[in-house]
């Protein structure tokens, strides 16, 4: 089977810089990385002819060759395609890449085949309230846990792995023809220096296991939508005794019944009669603390906006809380007997009389608009 030109592969034009070879890689191989699609085997192939293209269009000599002579001008027999020898051992790429996103002890970590756990993300829903004032809950997530039976080992019980043959236990094998001298992973034993020859009943051999686990997640009092948690060692347990990854808790707050957030501030709408409007009064309005009194001065227009100091929510990285802001709504009269329409229409009729005293805006409208038509 004739192998993919590798700038193909990595979806790339032949004069692509390192920085763009480095950029494509760590994109396709996060995608196609085996541990984020556990027995994918196309996801897997996928990885391994990614990887054999990055080896080579990453190193100045090798892609020298290739550039001038293409497949013929490397050893044919270093790497093989996808499913040949020398890539069963991810990790190595996985850390070099990825050492930003997972940090010092992301990838592998040192010894053969030992590959830290991946993250996890758990979407949690909380109300407003519980968002503002903190809460604790629980959470039930899948998770690769290490198999309690062979206690990560792969193992079967009563049985060890045996040292490898081919690489003596280094998981490394070295390949040598013409100028190049090329170390790869064990294409026996896929870089991890053991050979499992009875493997365990219960993983399989994986030395992990999919469960469910509950946790107990405090969430602090004041955090918003897209805020993180992070639960350190809570993700998918590390392969061959590697660390745990992490579970980030992301916070979406559900909608409310009352109140709009933005950032530490409440946002309320109050409607409110004519009559409150026209001569004033108090209203009672909510808040997260209770209820409270507003004074509604008189002649209040609607969209006229009340702010409460203090009554909004104190953020997780806040000094003080926000604001309560209050937007009153005039509320039309809806349902109306015959004597409220005819004191509505005694009112209109004397309002009318004096519009330039009673209705100054309206007043000022239709002037405008007889200036614009004269």
């Amino acid at each position: 089977m004739s192998k993919r030109d590798y700038y193909e592969v990595l979806g790339l034009h032949k004069g692509a810089s390192e920085d763009e070879i480095k950029k494509a890689f760590k994109k396709l191989a996060m995608k196609h990385h085996p541990d984020r699609n556990q027995g994918d085997k196309a996801a897997e192939e996928k990885f391994k002819e990614v990887k054999e293209a990055y080896d080579i269009l990453s190193d100045a000599g090798k892609r020298g060759a290739y550039d001038q002579y293409g497949h013929a001008g490397i050893n044919p027999n270093m790497g093989g395609g996808p499913g040949g020898a020398g890539f069963g051992n991810f990790g190595d790429a996985f850390s070099d890449i990825f050492g930003d996103l997972f940090g010092a002890s992301g990838g592998r970590q040192g010894g053969q085949g030992v590959y830290r756990g991946a993250d996890l993300r758990y979407n949690l829903e909380l109300s407003l309230e519980e968002a503002a004032r903190g809460t604790e809950t629980k959470i039930r997530i899948p998770v690769m846990t290490e198999c309690g039976t062979c206690k990560g080992s792969g193992a079967k019980a009563g049985s060890k792995p045996t040292t490898c043959s081919t690489c003596q236990g280094h998981g490394q094998v070295r390949m040598q023809q013409g100028f190049f001298s090329v170390q790869q992973a064990c294409p026996r034993c896929h870089g991890t220096g053991k050979i499992i020859t009875d493997p365990c009943q219960a993983c399989h051999g994986e030395g992990r296991i999919k469960q469910h686990k509950t946790l107990s997640v405090r969430i602090p009092a004041g955090v918003d939508e897209g805020d993180r948690i992070r639960l350190s060692g809570e993700g998918e347990a590390g392969v061959h005794g590697g660390p745990s990854g992490d579970l980030f808790v992301q916070v979406h707050l559900k909608s409310h019944a009352v109140f709009t957030r933005e950032g530490g501030h409440l946002h309320c709408e109050m409607p409110i009669s004519f009559s409150t409007a026209a001569l004033g009064g108090d209203i009672t309005i909510p808040t997260l603390d209770g209820q409270a009194v507003l004074k509604i001065p008189a002649e209040t227009q609607t969209g006229k906006v009340f702010r409460l100091r203090g009554k909004g929510i104190k953020g997780v990285r806040d000094s003080h809380p926000g604001d309560l802001y209050c937007h009153v709504v005039l509320e039309t009269p809806v349902n109306l007997t015959e004597r409220q329409k005819e004191l509505l229409r005694e009112f209109d009729t004397i309002c009318r009389g004096a519009a330039e005293k009673h209705n100054p805006r309206a007043q000022g409208f239709m002037d405008k608009v007889k200036a614009f038509f004269g």
